[in-house]
């Protein structure tokens, strides 16, 4: 498995914008978003938060860290920029087992600290499903799915660092519970907010 900075595919598409030339972080944050909520200072900072493609995230993802005077965007089309990447490495390596995941960094409500979340994926089925089988006391599971692709790019964030370690990829083997696939999982891996344990809370942000 190959993990990838978003930060990095965001620079190779030119997904750039030179701060204070034009529009202010807010105007841009909201072009971006696919929803938002309204902004809020929280600990003397404006935050707004949003989702962007099926990810809660604030700022839809834009970063001014490492970026010399630029924010950053997320890339584009990330899963179809993921498959590009993966079978280009697939061919050029005679690899038959491939997959490619794109992060980024990420925070969970009431802790402190940042983990690492996939953005977008390709080559790999992304849960585990535990639905049908049965816990140590023989009942049987209703809901329960493992997020396999979220928590190896937690792992691989982490080995990435947030500072000036210049360590935007990190490379994955022998994770004998991976399943390969050459077919599109995304889908599969995502929930209609209506069905969303966190549902009360998402339905307050609004589409732009």
């Amino acid at each position: 498995m190959l993990f990838i900075a978003s930060k990095i595919l965001g620079l190779h598409q030119g997904r750039t914008k030179k701060i204070g030339s034009g529009k202010n972080k807010h105007r841009l944050i909201l072009e971006e978003a696919d929803y938002c909520m309204p902004k809020h200072t929280v600990a003397g900072a404006d935050i707004v938060l949003t989702i962007k493609d099926n990810t809660l995230i604030p700022s839809a993802g834009i970063d001014e860290s490492n970026g010399d005077g630029y924010y950053i965007y997320w890339p584009k089309n990330t899963n179809l920029l993921a498959k590009e990447v993966t079978n280009y490495l697939k061919k050029k390596f005679k690899l038959k087992k491939l997959a490619v995941v794109v992060t980024d960094s990420h925070t969970t409500p009431l802790r402190w600290g940042t983990i690492g979340i996939s953005i977008g994926f390709w080559g790999l089925v992304p849960t585990f499903d535990y639905r049908g089988k049965k816990d140590i006391f023989n009942r049987k599971l209703k809901y329960t799915q493992s997020n396999i692709v979220d928590a190896l790019s937690a792992m691989a964030v982490l080995l990435m660092g947030e500072g000036n370690e210049q360590t935007p990829m990190v490379i994955g083997r022998k994770i004998n519970f991976i399943k390969f696939t050459a077919k599109n999982a995304y889908n599969k891996f995502i929930i209609d907010p209506k069905k969303d344990l966190y549902f009360p809370i998402l339905k307050n942000f609004k589409k732009k």
